[in-house]
């Protein structure tokens, strides 16, 4: 792949692709748009990526210690909730199976890791950056090589506005032109700014710890947030100097849920090769294979 061939990074965010499980061409869409616009991403459901419930329980037990690798396993076994549980594994093996792709290892390669915020990163290998985000039954996923990538979803119903979470969440100005939209507008237009803040904090690697009054998105007047978003102060100019690296948008996933995504352009130029054997030595291939806790 040249610079030549390569649109520029993060300035028409695409829209995820959709899997159906782990079979399927979702695979070379991915690529493609990773290729094309240094960034991809993939939505899919639970029950599309849950460990085959016909395998014998202890086989069914060991494929999935083998695919969510030590760190992975040690918190499902953590979690008593099944259902939570079911989502956990499912949302790794998609996010595993969209890194193998990139990267041309298979999806048992490869090792996730956490920031103390909780964002997943590759260890060892920081030709690709990751996101992920569950909610219900979706599952989302993004990976970026023009620099950081956040994703962020929620159901696109949740009942979110009230003053308490505006003053907490919101600019002046979103604040503002939310409480001018019709009552039954306010919840639909806060989770699209909801999605699009958390994406934006988890790229960052910030989590809750960023300021969501400190930075915000447009709103108009038919409560609408645009797909293609800037950046804006908390007065709602838009941001400038190194907030302009940034691309936002949000899309409807399975017809009820919203999606922020956000990306960043760092400058660097494209990534021409990120497969694993051929952009890291046989020492950190292994230790991507095999990092523990």
């Amino acid at each position: 792949m040249t610079a030549a061939l390569r649109k520029p990074a993060g300035r028409t965010p695409v829209r995820p692709v959709r899997s159906t499980g782990p079979e399927g061409d979702w695979t070379i869409r991915l690529r493609a748009d990773l290729a094309g616009y240094a960034h991809a991403l993939v939505h899919s459901r639970t029950e599309d990526w849950a460990a085959p419930a016909r395998q014998p329980p202890h086989v069914r037990e060991a494929l999935l210690r083998a695919e969510l690798g030590h760190r992975d396993w040690e918190r499902y076994l953590g979690l008593r909730v099944p259902a939570v549980r079911e989502r956990f594994a499912a949302s790794r093996r998609l996010l595993k199976a969209a890194v193998a792709a990139a990267v041309q290892v298979a999806p048992w390669e490869v090792e996730l890791a956490y920031t103390p915020a909780g964002r997943p990163y590759l260890p060892g290998y920081d030709a690709v950056h990751i996101a992920l985000s569950h909610t219900g039954s979706l599952l989302l996923a993004g990976l970026a090589t023009c620099g950081a990538i956040g994703v962020d979803a929620e159901l696109s119903d949740r009942p979110l506005y009230g003053p308490g979470l505006c003053r907490q969440s919101c600019t002046p100005h979103e604040a503002g032109a939310l409480q001018a939209l019709p009552r039954g507008e306010r919840d639909t237009a806060l989770v699209r700014l909801w999605t699009l803040k958390e994406a934006y904090s988890k790229a960052t690697g910030l989590g809750l710890a960023a300021g969501f009054t400190e930075f915000g998105f447009p709103v108009d007047a038919a409560g609408h947030v645009p797909a293609h978003v800037p950046l804006c102060c908390p007065d709602g100019t838009p941001a400038s100097g190194f907030a302009r690296a940034w691309t936002f948008r949000t899309c409807l996933l399975d017809g009820r849920y919203t999606a922020g995504i956000a990306v960043c352009d760092a400058g660097l130029g494209p990534t021409r090769d990120i497969a694993a054997a051929t952009a890291l030595d046989a020492a950190v291939l292994d230790a991507m294979s095999h990092t523990e806790s």
